[in-house]
């Protein structure tokens, strides 16, 4: 018994003392096969420190192309929202802008973007809207919803349903232009009963600051009464009617021309707006994608290093031991 068991010793240290290199038998008897290494821990930590370096990479390469492609589109918004300026600016010194007037009818119309990734310039504009919403609702009073845009939708549409009139989506999707943004603000003139019209948008101011907008365009009935009442809003006797046209379907045209005028600069505005905050968020994004590239980096080299002088310890802690 006792040479059977000598024997299965000897056996067993056999490719150790006949090895002319002892080192070298050490080397592959520690050397993982392919299977352990895809379940060793020490490389299944590298391996996705790896992969996510590559995920951060590549997301940093498409936040840095979504910053060019939005100033891009920033550059050949600004100068026609800067000019539609001068069009609604000669109606309130005529009709007024009057946000505290007290109607029957109110509708919000909301202005959103389609497409997220923009900061907050969604959620300022839905937050204004509610309160809006809030301070026009009463007993005698009705509050209504007409919402451009995929982003105002899916926030007003949670709680508000009800109270959605009318919904336009893909603004954007064509080239924006007076036309167009006549025709959405027809057929809001069409399907929606008001007293007045509160558009809530956000004006460009920069790249990195963008204001929270209400305009008001009051019905002509309300301006006439406004005006009849002693104000000087809708105050058309200073003038000369020519046309055979009365004061009330002058106010008419006005009205419908007011309003066409501030849903164009109120569209461009925020379209403005949109970009550059998109600008400034996608910006944000590949800076913090940088740092956390940086911290990834320096993990998997502490990692690697950590792993190499592991099993050069155990390599060096075999042969003295063999030696000794």
């Amino acid at each position: 018994m006792a040479m059977a068991a000598l024997r299965r010793e000897g056996r067993r240290f056999v490719p150790l003392v006949s090895s002319p290199n002892p080192i070298n038998a050490i080397r592959s008897t520690l050397a993982p096969t392919e299977e352990q290494v895809g379940l060793g821990v020490r490389s299944i930590s590298t391996q996705i420190v790896r992969n996510r370096m590559k995920s951060v990479r590549n997301i940093q390469k498409i936040t840095k192309a979504m910053k060019m492609v939005a100033a891009s589109k920033l550059r050949a918004i600004q100068v026609r929202a800067e000019n539609s300026r001068g069009l609604w600016q000669p109606f309130t010194a005529l009709l007024g802008d009057t946000p505290s007037v007290n109607v029957k009818k109110n509708v919000i119309v909301t202005i959103s973007s389609d497409k997220g990734l923009c900061g907050g310039i969604n959620s300022t504009s839905v937050k204004i809207s509610r309160a809006l919403y809030k301070i026009n609702s009463g007993p005698d009073t009705e509050c209504k919803y007409v919402i451009l845009g995929e982003k105002g939708k899916a926030q007003l549409i949670r709680d508000s349903k009800k109270d959605i009139e009318l919904i336009m989506t893909e603004l954007q999707k064509n080239f924006l232009n007076y036309t167009q943004v006549s025709v959405l603000a027809d057929d809001i003139l069409k399907n929606v009963e008001f007293d007045a019209l509160r558009i809530v948008f956000n004006k460009f101011q920069s790249v990195v600051s963008f204001l929270p907008t209400t305009a008001t365009v009051l019905s002509p009935e309300v301006v006439e009464r406004e005006s009849e009442a002693g104000g000087k809003i809708g105050d058309l006797d200073s003038y000369e009617i020519e046309g055979g046209e009365t004061k009330s379907e002058v106010l008419q045209n006005l009205a419908e021309f007011q309003f066409s005028c501030v849903m164009f600069n109120a569209v461009l505005e925020n379209a403005c707006s949109e970009q550059g905050a998109r600008m400034s968020a996608m910006d944000s994004s590949s800076r913090n994608a940088g740092d956390m590239l940086d911290r990834l980096t320096l993990t998997y080299n502490r990692t690697r290093q950590a792993s190499i002088t592991t099993e050069l310890t155990e390599i060096i802690s075999g042969a003295s031991a063999l030696e000794g």
